[in-house]
């Protein structure tokens, strides 16, 4: 007795197209998986990095260099002789006592 073999053709048609189905639609998830969670993840880490270093750098060069500088400014404007006058005229106040000066003794 002989037993043929029996085999299974599927057309070549259905097995490209099943084919490419699988391997397009596997590519474009995982891709487009890997593509949002990693942009994701990159901006956000980037604003939050952005974020940081300039309001570290903000605060720093306010609290080092600017609030300083204006503090000394405006002390210094302050205390110039025309600034004292003005606000002595305002005030109606002598904010420092002059030294009397002495001629010819």
């Amino acid at each position: 007795m002989h037993f043929a073999t029996w085999k299974c053709q599927i057309p070549t048609e259905t097995f490209t197209h099943s084919l490419t189905h699988l391997l397009t639609h596997s590519l474009t998830d995982s891709l487009t998986h890997s593509l949002t969670h990693s942009l994701t993840y990159l901006l956000t880490f980037f604003l939050i990095y952005l974020l940081t270093f300039l309001l570290t750098y903000l605060l720093t060069y306010l609290l080092t260099y600017l609030l300083p500088y204006l503090l000394t400014f405006l002390l210094t404007y302050l205390l110039t002789p025309w600034s004292r006058d003005s606000l002595e005229k305002l005030t109606g106040s002598q904010l420092v006592k002059r030294i009397p000066a002495f001629y010819g003794t």
